[in-house]
């Protein structure tokens, strides 16, 4: 017998011992193997990490008036794994029964926590769980439904209708609606509703210069916690371009949570805060702006066309003043921005006309080949030889380089660029800029086409603006050569980056590309193309009273984009000029693609050229601009 008890004590010490053993490794499996795992899991559950969105910098113009600004908004989401937990809807349905009983409003707030907690105990111990969610879930919705201006079937349908434990509910909510909601959750004690801070983009003036600054768009991300946050970035225009130095960076904070999931007060364990983004100041003036906008759509609707470009720039920095684009869009609703979006003015490509005629005119000129009194004979509208067909829209006999530039003549234009030859005229194509981008900081800019075939019917119609495929931007740049005594500048749309204490970061200074023209070869251009604006010329309607102007006409036939050849009655028409002619200001191109007017004949100037008068002559008014010639006499009585 004793032998028995010896064993039985001996199997049950074993037992004792293999089970405080087994116990031990699971403690030290869980102290030193599993910890981090464990430590991971307790964070995810009380701890929660909230992003500080950074505000994004402003975009303004050269005055620092303000195009686009941020603005908070907020996001509300539901939090099914605390809206659904009985033991935290129980605080709701708590402080319900709570509030309405009599004395509630003479307690303090220890008082009330102490009168909370009880009735929570209560409500717990009789009300099954699915009853205290469903009654919690009615107390929310009819607390929160009309501050979030839905009705409560709707609400109650988005919370139940999702699959997800994260539930949207409202995005874009203004500051104050926001606070309005978390002071009601937080007063009513209603469990799983939380809120994200977020920022919206605001365009002050969202129908001017839409394809110059462009949009942002949201970029959706899910946390580790299966939430989705959504982050603002630049998506067209200088929002996109200047999307690193908009942007700033975001910062979060880490609090410690209770069961009930609010945040325990000093309980931060770590805080990155948000840095704002660079302010962006551009080269345009809204002044100028809302004057381009203004004109082409008078332009448009006179001659019943939809398409078009405007772009005003100072041939001495080649800062962009503006530039406009059509059809366009609301930037702060973003309608139809899949059919208006194409920024004409950067990202169309045309044949340009007689407005290429600089390139051989100016091209001899440069060389010495010519002066601009050297006479060519037009063979009275018609030159033939061989495959090589040049034809002109009036029978002229000889004309001076100056001569082809006021009449346009096609056979002038293609005489003079035979002087210079192909490889000199298409190396002089390339250095004014012609199918390259310009480097402009606008995404999605087109480079054109401008090359050397080695064929001899391309070159012939390339002197006169057909057989390549230029962008209006391109064109304005090239009349600011002429304009800046023969420098091709790169077209600047940045002036500076600001901090939010006003504090320049940096300046975007003049870049100059390359010489094109000798200063006296420019001088002499501005002087010819002056003429083009005056009695006999194909650009009075660009004139403007007390000015000179220089400038020329543009009218090319639309090739067929199905087929070959060109389509039957359509044409892009322009102007490119500058004011004054012998020191511009400023340099203007405007484009007007395929008008279907019939009460005045398809021209560049009969359509471009006026639209370009008006529009000068307002700047002119703008800038202060003094006048350089003589007023009409009525004119000028009104000036005194």
């Amino acid at each position: 017998m004793k032998s028995s008890f010896q064993n039985r004590c001996i199997i049950l010490c074993s037992i004792l011992v293999i089970g405080l053993s087994v116990l031990s490794g699971r403690l030290v499996q869980i102290q030193l193997v599993d910890r981090q795992r464990y430590a991971e899991s307790s964070r995810k559950a009380y701890h929660r990490t909230e992003k500080l969105p950074a505000l994004r910098g402003m975009i303004v113009d050269r005055r620092e008036e303000a195009l686009a600004r941020s603005i908070p908004v907020s996001t509300v989401f539901v939090d099914k794994n605390h809206l659904l937990d009985p033991k935290l809807a129980a605080y709701g349905l708590a402080y319900q029964e709570a509030s309405a009983e009599a004395g509630w409003n003479e307690l303090d707030d220890a008082a009330r926590r102490r009168r909370i907690s009880s009735l929570r105990g209560d409500i717990l111990n009789r009300e099954p769980a699915e009853t205290i969610v469903r009654k919690h879930l009615a107390y929310a919705v009819g607390v929160l439904a009309r501050p979030l201006g839905l009705r409560r079937e709707e609400l109650r349908e988005k919370i139940q209708s999702s699959k997800g434990k994260w539930v949207t509910i409202a995005k874009e909510l203004p500051e104050d609606v926001a606070d309005n909601l978390r002071e009601a959750v937080d007063q009513h004690w209603i469990q799983g509703f939380e809120f994200q801070n977020t920022i919206k983009r605001w365009y002050t003036a969202p129908n001017l210069a839409t394809h110059l600054l462009g949009f942002t768009g949201e970029v959706e991300e899910t946390t580790e916690e299966g939430k989705t946050e959504t982050r603002v970035v630049g998506r067209f225009g200088v929002e996109a371009s200047m999307e690193e130095y908009l942007a700033g960076r975001d910062g979060w904070r880490e609090h410690c949570r209770d069961a009930r999931g609010l945040v325990v007060p000093g309980t931060s364990s770590s805080l990155l805060p948000p840095r704002a983004g660079l302010n962006v100041q551009l080269t345009i003036d809204m002044g100028l702006q809302a004057i381009i906008e203004e004109e082409m759509d008078a332009c448009l609707e006179e001659f019943e066309s939809v398409r078009g470009a405007v772009v005003l720039m100072d041939p001495k920095t080649g800062e962009i003043l503006a530039m406009a684009s059509r059809p366009h869009f609301d930037l702060n609703h973003k309608q139809n921005v899949a059919e208006n979006g194409f920024n004409f003015a950067i990202q169309a490509i045309y044949e340009p006309g007689s407005t290429f005629k600089i390139v051989a005119t100016s091209g001899v000129l440069n060389e010495g080949v010519a002066t601009p009194f050297t006479s060519v004979f037009c063979h009275n509208g018609n030159y033939s030889e061989g495959k090589i067909q040049v034809p002109d829209h009036h029978p002229y006999g000889n004309l001076t380089l100056e001569g082809v530039l006021i009449k346009s003549s096609n056979i002038g234009a293609y005489k003079f660029a035979r002087q210079l030859g192909a490889k000199r005229f298409y190396e002089y194509t390339e250095r004014w800029g012609f199918g390259r981008k310009t480097g402009v900081l606008l995404g999605g800019e087109s480079s054109g086409i401008a090359r050397n075939t080695g064929n001899a019917v391309d070159f012939s119609r390339a002197s006169y603006g057909y057989a390549l495929n230029v962008t209006p931007l391109q064109m304005a740049c090239a009349y600011s050569v002429i304009a800046g005594d023969g420098k091709l500048l790169k077209p600047r749309i940045v002036k500076s980056l600001v901090a939010n204490d006003g504090t320049i970061i940096e300046t975007y200074p003049p870049e100059v590309v390359r010489q094109v023209l000798k200063p006296e070869t420019a001088r002499k251009m501005r002087e010819a193309l002056s003429k083009v604006t005056e009695a006999g010329g194909t650009a009075t309607l660009a004139a403007v009273p007390g000015y000179k102007v220089a400038g020329k006409t543009g009218t090319a036939k639309k090739h067929n984009p199905n087929g070959r050849g060109y389509l039957a009655n359509s044409y892009t028409v322009s102007f490119a000029g500058m004011l004054p002619a012998h020191d511009p200001a400023f340099v203007a191109i405007v484009v007007i693609d395929d008008p279907r007017t019939t009460k005045v004949s398809r021209y560049g100037g009969t359509i471009a050229a006026p639209a370009f008068g008006r529009i000068a002559a307002r700047a002119a008014a703008y800038m202060n601009l003094q006048p350089t010639e003589p007023l009409p006499t009525p004119l000028a009585a009104a000036a005194r």
